[in-house]
């Protein structure tokens, strides 16, 4: 993103505090070109807070959601209320990705020895193909330099990219964790239990792994190319847990991890 552009009302955005006042927090949004941008002490909590330093900190990284916006004055208001765990932990992920094949490109550009004018020819040629050179990188990854075809890329940069995205280049994998507590009552309790936690499976493209804690505790955990399809997988396979509980007369607890 270009220094000079604002974001939309409504957007996620990166935003680190810089100045806290008793009324509000002035912050810089880091996809911005770190333009300046406000959230008032009310849009902290959804409760009323006194003080305002029990939730924020001069240097912390916040997801919050533009609810106002005047471009002509450059007033950027932010509100953190509303704002979900998944979609924070989903924007995290996002800005994580995005600088990790920024990193990837910086070396594809280096090997090359790539000009000025081919490093900004290339960017336009895979934003224009792919979405951006994250999706350019994935790509590079499944079909190699075959993904290329057809994108106006000086040809030692097009090999360089290849190269680094074929030893560096893997599909982000987002981890989830949550805790079941599972109690059957019954004179079967234990082998309810085991029939309940064997029929956990999860979908082709995430990885499930259960762990026992000690009873009636455990871990079920998630691994999947993103935050979504993580958090997805386990809420169906939780879902499935729940049902089986219920027809064998078994409780059933989720503590959904906020990390």
């Amino acid at each position: 993103m270009a220094a000079t552009d604002m974001p939309e009302e409504g957007e996620l955005v990166l935003a680190t505090v810089k100045k806290i006042m008793p009324y509000g927090a002035f912050c810089t949004l880091d996809e911005y070109g770190n333009r300046e941008a406000f959230v008032h002490i009310s849009e902290v909590a959804p409760r009323w807070i006194k003080n305002i330093h029990e939730f924020l900190h001069e240097g912390q990284r916040l997801v919050a959601k533009v609810f106002k916006l005047v471009a002509e004055k450059n007033q950027i208001d932010l509100t953190l209320k509303g704002v979900s765990e998944s979609e924070k932990k989903a924007k995290m992920e996002d800005s994580r990705r995005t600088r990790r094949s920024d990193k990837l490109f910086e070396v594809a550009l280096k090997i090359a020895k790539s000009t000025k004018s081919e490093e900004l020819v290339a960017r336009a040629a895979l934003a224009a193909k792919f979405g951006g050179i994250g999706e350019a990188f994935e790509a590079l990854g499944e079909q190699g330099e075959a993904a290329l075809a057809g994108v106006k890329i000086e040809k030692g940069l097009a090999k360089a990219l290849s190269e680094v995205a074929s030893k560096s280049a893997k599909k982000s994998r987002a981890e989830i964790t949550w805790t079941l507590s599972l109690t059957a009552y019954t004179a079967n309790g234990v082998e309810d239990i085991k029939k309940i936690l064997s029929s956990v499976k999860g979908p082709p493209d995430t990885q499930l792994t259960l762990h026992y804690l000690g009873a009636p505790h455990y871990q079920i955990k998630a691994v999947a190319e993103d935050f979504k399809h993580a958090e997805k997988a386990l809420e169906t396979v939780t879902e499935s847990i729940a049902a089986t509980a219920k027809q064998l007369g078994a409780h059933l607890e989720i503590e959904k991890s906020e990390d």
